[in-house]
């Protein structure tokens, strides 16, 4: 009955949520107010700008188009700096030790002497002799003096200090030609941007699907509390009718007692509802990104258990050629998934890149301390220089070609994709179809047994009135009478949701809901200082 499927959506959404006692300013003015009036639109509008999900696929769709920007950079000259520092423990030396000029002393004299006899008897005869001895000392002297001065001068000329090294670069590098790398990454980017946006808009259609849902589902628990109060109301008439009774002896005791139970059960499913109906306002309220506690009041809510009948689904509605190519074009999830074919493409086409040359031009302007322009100095010095790269792949085992392969593999099974979701959107929009059918027809026979119920009811209380029909009768007419309205509340918000739900598959939403395109599908959000997430202004 109508208690278990209270009791069932008060465990699942008690489930779902947390509770959340602040009040916050919504964006673009409009105001959270507890226990405030709402309609149908105004909660689709606050749920299009604050719901969580719908947040965060406008944010990926935001943040696909930075990565747009950032394919488009590759085609542009790149400009880096590199710099450096190094410590060495020891200096260039060109020349050893045993390298340098020897002095000139006995033992050189002697190694003279051995190779050249005669240059080594008159040096030794201008040494013995006194005259000359002074002399000789006085050259060996100079000479000396002049291999030192020589040995330094080669020290100095071919020893480098390189302690304490600085380097760096600047660098520009022109792609040229990156065999069609480039233009797919953009191309590749902008089905990227594409995805999102629809994914984003589908992702709204699916808000809205879910703000009708759990409006509506306010709406009819609203009404199912009235009803189930004017049904605790009739059986408390008729208790207190058959304690009367019970005292004249025109009663038994039991039939008081079986009075008694449907009473006390009825009281059982009014807190259920009543419940359900509280935990149902905070459901809509978290879908329209408002605290849970907000307390909303649907403007559809009746003051009675009738409801009002609206417009619903268009009974003359037949699945035409038309119909399902209008929804091929419209539908979002399809638009996405058609990106999803171009980004395999495009991604077929990197992978083609990989096995193409690349040609690229190289500029730079290279400096270091110490540096060899000019001698070797510790001082900074650089010079320009230009290129040209150029890149040919020529044998990696078939791996580029794998790849190729691999992402051909892939476009193929996203063409297979659409046509499967092809063939599934033609099986909803028929089953949508058929289900808003059986909603009207089954909405006019609750209307019919509502009227029977309704006959039905009021022969029982007259033949009880008029003893001819016992306590019995007239409970198993009310709860019969309960059934009806119950039966009769659900058909009609099963009409309505149909009818939403129809407009959906058929892509169609967005023409019934304007604000799913007047919301910015790239919109970017941000936190305010209330740890609010709010649109970005800007």
């Amino acid at each position: 009955m109508m208690s278990k499927g209270i009791t069932a959506f008060a465990a699942a959404v008690a489930l779902a949520f947390a509770a959340s006692a602040q009040e916050y300013s919504l964006a673009d003015g409009i105001a959270a107010t507890p226990g405030g009036v709402y309609s149908l639109d105004s909660c689709r509008a606050l749920a299009l700008r604050n719901n969580k999900q719908l947040m965060m696929a406008r944010q990926k769709a935001a943040g696909s188009e930075y990565q747009k920007k950032e394919a488009f950079a590759a085609y542009l000259p790149g400009i880096d700096f590199t710099g450096g520092y190094t410590y060495n423990q020891k200096n260039i030396n060109l020349l050893g030790k045993g390298d340098y000029l020897q002095p000139i002393n006995q033992s050189s004299l002697a190694g003279i002497a051995q190779k050249f006899p005669h240059l080594g008897q008159a040096i030794q005869g201008a040494m013995m002799n006194p005259e000359t001895a002074p002399l000789v000392g006085e050259a060996m002297d100079l000479a000396n003096s002049f291999v030192d001065l020589t040995n330094n001068t080669l020290r100095k000329s071919t020893s480098f200090d390189i302690h304490n090294v600085f380097f760096g670069a600047i660098t520009l590098t022109q792609p040229i030609y990156m065999g069609g790398k480039i233009a797919a990454m953009n191309k590749l980017a902008q089905a990227g941007i594409d995805a999102n946006r629809s994914l984003a808009a589908a992702e709204a259609e699916n808000v809205v699907c879910a703000v009708d849902a759990a409006y509506w589902l306010v709406v009819s628990l609203k009404a199912k509390q009235e009803l189930a109060q004017s049904f605790v109301n009739m059986l408390d008439t008729l208790d207190h009718d058959v304690g009367l009774m019970v005292e004249q002896g025109l009663a038994t005791r039991a039939q008081k007692l079986e009075v008694d139970v449907k009473l006390n059960q009825a009281r059982v499913d009014l807190t259920k509802v009543e419940n359900g109906l509280v935990l149902s306002r905070m459901a809509l309220a978290q879908v329209c990104g408002l605290p849970v506690n907000s307390d909303m009041h649907p403007a559809d809510e009746p003051d009675g258990f009738m409801l009002e009948r609206a417009q619903y689904a268009d009974s003359t509605f037949a699945v035409t050629p038309d119909v399902l190519n209008n929804a091929y074009n419209s539908r979002p999830d399809l638009m996405a998934l058609d990106a999803a074919i171009r980004a395999a493409d495009a991604e077929k086409r990197v992978a083609m890149s990989s096995m193409l040359p690349k040609v690229a031009l190289v500029g730079a302007y290279s400096f270091s301390n110490p540096n060899a322009f000019d001698g070797f100095r510790n001082r900074f010095g650089g010079a320009f220089s230009v290129g040209a790269m150029v890149s040919i792949p020529i044998w990696h085992w078939g791996g580029n070609y794998n790849k190729y392969k691999a992402a051909e593999s892939n476009e193929t099974v996203m063409r297979l994709r659409m046509a499967d979701s092809h063939d599934l959107v033609d099986l909803q929009i028929n089953q949508a179809a058929f289900k808003a059918h059986e909603s009207l027809k089954t909405y006019s026979a609750t209307r019919a047994n509502l009227e029977s119920a309704n006959e039905n009811l009021r022969c029982a209380n007259v033949g009880f009135r008029e003893g001819v029909m016992t306590s019995t009768d007239v409970t198993t007419a009310q709860t019969a009478w309960l059934q009806a309205n119950s039966s009769n509340i659900d058909a009609m918000i099963e009409c309505r949701l149909c009818d939403v739900y129809l407009n959906k598959v058929t892509g169609r939403l967005p023409q019934v809901v304007p604000a799913i395109n007047s919301e910015d599908s790239t919109a970017e959000y941000r936190m305010n200082s209330n740890g609010i997430w709010q649109k970005k202004t800007k």
